[in-house]
């Protein structure tokens, strides 16, 4: 089954060339079938290559989704005017809508306090909104602890150096719905300056470790419903998206290490390895046939009762 966006979406050429099956709203709007509606929230600068990472990912099941993309009132500096006025909508223009899913992703501003983020009381309301508008949130990165912290108290903490590299992460429950399948180890993704700490988060009754890292850290983290969903990593990034980051820092002189377990031999300017990809596609798979299309309402008015 397809996934549907507006068939001028940059990514819709990209996805189509990938033979991944994708179908214009105009299209859609004659099929008698019920998408599950798909929210994603897209705080990263580049927003074209994020949603084109975020769409790939959602496009690999037998399901039919229906995307909207979400912005908040932060004007961004690295995607055109002209592409945000296009294709995504506001929260006021979303915020009496209802969603099957919803995906909110990191954010470069993870340095800062979250009440210095300039949108911060703008997510705080997205957040609460969720509860009662959305069946299941998956939280990324920054957008995790930014979650972890508004929903639950939990801190983070800076790290000494950036975090970056593909790292080796072990499953702690693998008859759990989002990590069916994966087996005892996979790898992911980080790029991070914070951390969110083990300690503080089993405190925490009402949730679930599910992946760790001995050298990142936390990795996968559920409430005990799989409503409210926390990836530390990057599993949605592109084989070069790790290089392209560590190329910019450098441009800036930040003096960045090379990201760990990445490039062959150590060498830069080697093809990097790309030994995530199955897992990631596995993880959104499961989340949205066990946590979303099994388990939300077909009538999505019935979510606020839930």
């Amino acid at each position: 089954m397809p996934i549907q966006i507006p068939d001028n979406l940059p990514a819709f050429e990209t996805l189509e060339r990938e033979n991944i099956y994708v179908i214009p709203d105009s299209r859609a709007e004659h099929q008698d079938i019920r998408a599950l509606k798909i929210a994603i929230l897209n705080l990263m600068p580049d927003k074209i290559v994020t949603e084109t990472q975020l769409l790939r990912l959602l496009s690999n099941t037998p399901l039919h989704v229906d995307i909207d993309l979400l912005q908040t009132s932060h004007v961004p500096k690295n995607t055109s005017q002209e592409h945000m006025l296009k294709f995504y909508k506001t929260f006021r223009e979303a915020e009496n809508e209802r969603y099957d899913g919803l995906i909110i992703t990191g954010a470069p501003v993870e340095k800062m306090e979250f009440n210095e983020v300039d949108y911060w009381e703008e997510l705080c309301e997205i957040f609460e909104w969720s509860k009662s508008h959305v069946y299941s949130t998956i939280h990324i990165c920054w957008g995790a602890q930014a979650g972890l912290y508004y929903h639950y108290g939990v801190p983070k903490y800076p790290l000494e150096r950036k975090l970056s590299g593909v790292y080796l992460h072990k499953t702690l429950d693998d008859s759990h719905p989002l990590l069916r399948g994966f087996g005892d180890t996979f790898f992911c993704p980080h790029s991070r300056n914070t951390e969110i700490r083990f300690e503080d988060v089993v405190k925490v009754e009402e949730l679930e470790i599910l992946s760790v890292s001995e050298e990142a850290g936390l990795h996968l983290i559920s409430d005990l419903s799989q409503r409210q969903i926390f990836i530390m990593g990057h599993c949605e990034y592109d084989r070069d998206t790790l290089a392209k980051e560590y190329v910019r820092d450098m441009r800036r002189g930040l003096e960045p290490k090379k990201p760990r377990h990445y490039f062959p031999y150590g060498d830069v300017n080697a093809v990097p390895r790309f030994n995530w990809s199955c897992s990631a596609n596995l993880l959104y798979s499961n989340w949205l046939n066990h946590c979303v299309y099994q388990k939300t309402p077909f009538d999505l008015d019935k979510l606020g009762s839930l």
